[in-house]
């Protein structure tokens, strides 16, 4: 069992920066895949970022590349997302993931989750 908890949410204005963190229970998280996606309101939840076990792989959504940054910090078990230049369609509920497979677009129906941090951007 991972438990997976978010902080670093807020609203910003249009071409603020926030930078997400994901605290992790699991003294083993470096052997899961970390990631984060978010739901705004009204839609599905999307990709956003995933991140390998060691750190030496990263994937981005499209639309957040070259905005986005994902890390981690394996002996603080602890997955980051940076996002800078943010934009009012980012606006959504943040929530990481943890899986022991790569995380994917869709269909990560036995990863972990957390409940989520808010991320508000106005124009």
């Amino acid at each position: 069992q991972v438990q997976l908890i978010e902080s670093g949410g807020g609203s910003v204005q249009a071409g603020g920066s926030l930078r997400l963190s994901c605290a992790a229970s699991a003294r083993t998280f470096s052997s899961y895949y970390g990631g984060w996606f978010r739901q705004a309101p009204g839609k599905e939840r999307e990709f956003v970022a995933a991140i390998s076990q060691s750190g030496g792989s990263t994937y981005y959504a499209d639309s957040v590349k070259g905005r986005f940054t994902i890390s981690r910090d394996n002996a603080k078990n602890t997955v980051y997302l940076q996002m800078i230049n943010l934009r009012p369609e980012d606006t959504a509920v943040y929530y990481c993931a943890a899986r022991l497979l790569p995380l994917r677009p869709s269909g990560n129906d036995d990863a972990y989750w957390g409940r989520g941090t808010q991320v508000t951007v106005s124009s």
